[in-house]
Order: structure tokens, then sequence, then C-alpha cells
């Protein structure tokens, strides 16, 4: 048996190859670009990722001593990715950090629309969810959704272009439209936003058996797989990554320190109510497993806050960022940092457009290191702030992406949310969840506890430190205060942006290359080639 898991992020395609122990054999990772056309848009060439999943898997095929049993598919969710009636994009993808719809989503906000809608399905409208950008695009681009018949994310694009159906993960799908207790999309939601002319788009939603699908003959032939291979949908990126971590049950919680750091809770349904009528943050998803869902807290600024800061200290990689903040102690010698330096402001755990980062308490005695240390206790204080407004206490935190290789911030993470906190043996946990959930969905395993069970191992634990947590709560109380403080000035600010010259013309802030992010989770990288294997004592030192 080999299984090949496909992890389509937003700017990496990952193509990962299990063995018939569910080992890990090789891990292929393909580069792709965003687009900023215009200040707080993003975008994405659809064929590009399509192009960029066929490069990995065929390098993956190669790798492999026999066929895949199945193909397994997670990848980023949200957004808006356009098809006509043959399948084809009629533009390019609109990305779940996309902006352009901000001041569509503030005005809902401001008439209670998006409130009364989490009360109904438990998800805090933004301006990267299908609902803004489609009424964005009816106002301001209607030939495209005249040429459009489907608005799918991209596993929805991806698994149409492995498999020719059209259809969408319920997971993908939840978030804005659907009822979490019916599984179905709701009519009221739609009319609330004035979008009845949006249900022809809407793809089926699948789950169960209906995940599953069989591989097309012009798909077979690019990727070199047989036609006719089982291709499972998995839940998208942030549940198939707590699936992978092993959080799947009540009282797990996982947290992504990716490109968004997304803290998300195992809930089950009988705790469902009690999230709908929580704070209006965050989204409320199907897990993939029966009875369970995940209240996930996903931010717009995640391991992009750890790049920009290498960048803006002259460092070469975020380990020596963790080896530059050790240097201090806690609370930074009185510096607090806002991570919100997202161009599209935040979204979890609240929703401003208008939120922006800052530096507060600078004086000449700070160094470098204190300005390393408050980043990385900014970005910890972020993850707190989503257990707290979750409203669920976990007796456990996994975490994974690539700020995970740091163990200084793992630490980090154990003394300020005072929960233990576990990182996966996996380098690619996304793709283990799919490899897990498409075990299950091909009943090549019996359940998903039995394959977390079975595939999934913990590398370590952080215990946290008493005298750390009882500092940290208070800082953690001084931080919210200071950002209120900030808060009253973002108004300002923005008035400020709309005067100034545009930003964009920097570009973006660029990702890790292949072979960084391999060194700093321990894994060497072939040359001329973007596979990644397994060294015989993994290169574990602490960044």
């Amino acid at each position: 048996m080999s299984v090949i898991s496909v992890d389509a992020g937003t700017t990496m395609i990952k193509a990962v190859g299990y063995d018939g122990d569910g080992v890990e054999s090789c891990v292929v990772r393909q580069e792709t670009t965003l687009a900023r056309r215009q200040a707080g848009w993003v975008e994405q060439d659809m064929a590009e990722v399509w192009n960029a999943v066929v490069h990995a898997v065929r390098t993956v095929v190669a790798e492999l001593d026999e066929p895949p049993d199945y193909l397994a598919l997670t990848a980023q969710g949200d957004g808006c990715w356009l098809v006509d009636n043959l399948g084809r994009p009629t533009g390019p993808a609109i990305l779940w950090n996309d902006g352009r719809a901000a001041a569509i989503v503030e005005q809902w906000r401001s008439d209670g629309l998006l409130e009364d809608a989490f009360r109904v399905n438990g998800s805090m409208g933004f301006a990267g969810l299908p609902h803004a950008i489609l009424t964005w695009l009816r106002r301001y681009n209607p030939d495209r959704l005249r040429r459009s018949s489907a608005a799918l994310t991209c596993g929805g694009w991806l698994f149409s272009k492995l498999t020719g159906r059209v259809g969408v993960d319920s997971s993908d799908a939840a978030a804005p439209f659907v009822d979490p207790r019916t599984g179905e999309y709701s009519t009221m939601l739609l009319q609330r936003f004035d979008m009845a002319w949006a249900r022809s788009l809407l793809p089926e939603i699948l789950d169960g058996r209906r995940r599953v699908a069989e591989l097309s003959a012009v798909a077979a032939a690019q990727l070199g797989v047989p036609e006719g291979t089982a291709v499972v949908l998995s839940s998208y990126d942030i549940a198939s990554t707590s699936v992978g971590c092993g959080a799947v049950e009540p009282g797990q919680a996982c947290s992504i320190l990716g490109t968004t750091l997304c803290t998300e809770m195992v809930i089950d349904s009988a705790a469902l109510d009690a999230a709908l009528a929580g704070p209006p943050a965050g989204l409320t998803i199907p897990l993939g497993v029966p009875d369970r869902m995940l209240r996930a807290l996903p931010t717009l600024a995640g391991g992009e806050v750890i790049q920009w800061a290498c960048r803006m200290l002259g460092l070469d990689s975020p380990g020596d960022l963790g080896e530059l903040a050790r240097e201090v102690p806690p609370g930074a010698g009185g510096l607090s940092f806002l991570p919100y330096l997202s161009p599209a402001g935040e979204r979890a755990p609240f929703l401003n457009d208008a939120a922006r980062g800052s530096l507060m308490g600078l004086s000449f005695e700070h160094t470098r290191s204190h300005v390393a240390r408050a980043v990385l206790e900014g970005l910890t204080l972020v993850i707190a702030d989503c257990l707290a407004t979750s409203t669920v206490a976990p007796t456990e935190l996994r975490v994974c992406g690539g700020g995970a290789a740091s163990a200084t911030w793992c630490q980090l993470i154990a003394d300020i949310t005072g929960v233990p906190t576990s990182r996966s043996s996996d380098s690619e946990i996304g793709a283990r969840g799919a490899m897990v959930l498409g075990a299950t969905y091909t009943r090549a395993s019996p359940d998903v506890s039995s394959a977390v069970g079975r595939y999934v191992t913990v590398r370590d634990t952080f215990a946290p430190d008493a005298e750390a947590h009882a500092e940290y709560t208070e800082l953690y109380r001084d931080f919210l205060a200071l950002r209120e403080i900030a808060g009253e000035g973002w108004p300002r600010l923005a008035r400020m942006r709309t005067r100034a010259p545009s930003l964009t013309s920097a570009g973006p802030i660029p990702a890790l290359r292949p072979a960084e992010l391999a060194r700093e989770e321990g894994y060497r990288v072939r040359p001329n080639q973007q596979t990644v294997t397994h060294p015989t004592q993994p290169d574990r030192r602490a960044p």
C-alpha cells in the first residue's frame, strides 16, 4: 500500500508520499506566487496552482515503489475560485486574505448583519469569504459573474481537475451560508445578505462517501497515476491539520503556526449551541469526523510576521529570531508588540479591517533582542486571546506549521497559555490529516480514531513553567489594555493611508524558500529537486 496526499497551501503546494506503514517516504514542495494588483487585493493564477500540483505529484510518483492506493487532497480555504460551465477559470482566484470587500463587510457589521449571521452558523464574516467577494463582484465586475457557473474553493477547484466532479467539502462550505444544524445551505442566510441570486453558484456539498471520486483519464495522464484511482476530498487545510495533529476529541486544541496563525478547539454537537451563543468571532466548521466540529479562530497574520521581523532585524531565518529572543527575559523589557500586520486588518479573535500593528514602549535602552522577544510574545499572546475567546478550556494543545520548528516558540506557547504543548513527528501535518481521513473514507481504516492512533505520533511535549505563566497572565491583561488604546488610533491611521503613496510597489514579503523551510524543520532537500527525505538522525536543534 502507498498513498499520496496533496496539501495546496497559499504559497506552497506540498505532495507527500506514504509507504505501507503510513510513514512519510518523500515530500515535494512547489512554490506558487501571489498577485497583488491593487492595494488589499490577493489573487492567484488557478492554472499555475494546478500545474504545481501536477509537478509535485509526478515527482512523488517517481519516488514510490508502487502506484498509490488513493490520492487525498486538502487545500487553503475560503476565497472564491470561479469557473464556467466547462470547469474553466473565469479569472484569477480571489483568496481568503483578499481585502477588496472590506467596506462591504464593514457595512454588514455596522448593520448588525454579521452578528445575526454568526448566531445562525457560528462564523463571523470577513472580506475573504465568498459572500463578500461575490457581492463585490456583482457591484464592480458583473461580467465575470455572468460568465461563471460555480464558486469553488481551492480544494474544490483541484478536486474538479482531478475527477471532473464539481463540489465543495463540508468544512469549506460551512462559512458563510451553511446552517451547522442541518449541514445544508441556509435560504434564510442567503436572503439576509440579499444574495438569493448567488444560490446557483454554490456547488454541491460533499461529505462522507460523497468525498470520494475516481481519477479521470485526463488527470491520470498528467499525474502519472492510474486512471480510476480513488481521490478523496478531505476537509480544508485547518481542519485536516487538526486531524493530522491528532486533535479530534473534545478538549483537544490545535494551533497552526503558518501563514495564518490559526488556533482551533474541537467540540461535539452538544456544545454547538454554546458556541453560537458565545462571542461572535472566528469560524465553526465540520471537522470531517462524525459529531465533531472546530471552533477555529484564524488570524490574518502569522508566519509572515516572523518573516517580516527577520527582514527588519537583518536575520537569515526564523531560528535566528528565536536565538535572539532568548537573550532577554520574559516581558521584553517592557515592549509590547501588536502583530496585526496584514493590510486587510484582522479577522480573529476580533474583526477590524483597520487594525494595524505597533511596537509600544520603545526607548534607547532596547536592543534587537528585546524586539525579537516582543514579536514572539505578541504572536503568542494572540494564541492565548483566541483560546480565551473560544470559551473552550483545552486540556492539551498541538502545534504545527513552520513555526513549530522553533522549540523556543513552542515553550513560549506553553508558558503563555498554561497548556501542555506538543508537536507532531510529521513534517506536513495537513497532508497527514488528509491521509488519515482518506483512509477512513476509502474504508482502509474503520474510523478516524483508529487511523489517528495508527498514523499520528507526537515528537515532543513542552510543559508550562508555572512562574512564567503567572507573569504572562499579567502581561496578557496588559496586552489587551494596550490594544484597546492602540485601536482608538486605527481609524485615523486608515485616513492617513488614503493620503499616502501605495506600499505595494515594495512587493510582498518573500516566503522562505523550500531549502530554508527544510533547514528549519530538520529535513534535507535533494539538489535540483524539491523532494525532502528524512535523514537518519533528524537535526532537532532548537532554533
